[in-house]
């Protein structure tokens, strides 16, 4: 009998936290963590290497789909706060691609369709053959429908806000809270109104607010269904 390799989708707003706990969700099950978000800024960190224009998207998808993007748990020396290695074309750019310029594009690009279909792709094929927890905005109904456990993770505003803007103040970014929290607003409307892949919430996904919870008890959550459920099916 082929082995069943069991697929975690998570989807969720900005500063719900599905980055930290999709990648320690992964370390406690021995998956591998897959950072979609991560892949859409690759295409805007190629566009400027390229000179290519963030609404041009052919040449976008073509730089895509030529390209090599790999990502791996984090080893060694890589242990520097990053969620995950990020690998374009066998260099690591984990940190190239977390400049607010490259912040600022990636909503831009991952909009475009051409490059969403290639990158959804790349996406499905990383997943092949393995375990994996993936993140993102459409993962539970673009890129892995059949995933065995679909989740959609979310905070209420105020407190992803007090999320987001602490996480810029560790980085040495002094912005004002409001600043954070009105674009923490426009972000989630422009994510839930695109018109690819918008940012929804498909009938067979777990919700999970985590406005109340910590990260380890979201973590604990979210282990604990996985092992339920392969319990029930080795239990078939």
């Amino acid at each position: 009998m082929a082995k069943t390799f069991f697929h975690i989708a998570i989807d969720g707003p900005v500063a719900a936290g599905k980055g930290t706990v999709s990648r320690l969700v992964a370390e406690r099950l021995g998956f591998v963590y897959v950072d979609t978000g991560a892949m859409d800024r690759n295409t805007a960190l190629l566009a400027k290497q390229n000179s290519v224009d963030y609404s041009d998207e052919d040449g976008l998808a073509k730089l895509v789909e030529s390209a090599d993007i790999d990502l791996r748990t984090p080893e060694g020396d890589e242990k520097d706060g990053r969620l995950a290695t990020v690998l374009l074309n066998g260099e690591d750019i984990s940190w190239a691609i977390r400049t607010e310029e490259i912040s600022s594009a990636t909503p831009l690009v991952a909009a475009l369709p051409e490059v969403r279909r290639v990158l959804v792709d790349k996406q499905q094929k990383i997943a092949v053959g393995k375990n994996v927890v993936m993140e993102g905005r459409d993962i539970t109904y673009r890129v892995l429908p059949n995933a065995q456990l679909k989740i959609y993770l979310t905070g209420s505003d105020i407190i992803r806000a007090k999320r987001r803007h602490m996480q810029l103040l560790t980085k040495g970014q002094d912005v004002a809270f409001e600043e954070v929290y009105r674009e923490l607003l426009e972000r989630d409307k422009r994510d839930m109104n695109r018109n690819t892949d918008p940012l929804k919430i498909v009938d067979d996904a777990w919700q999970i607010d985590t406005s109340d919870l910590t990260i380890e008890q979201v973590v604990e959550i979210i282990v604990g269904r996985v092992r339920a459920i392969t319990d029930q099916e080795n239990s078939k």
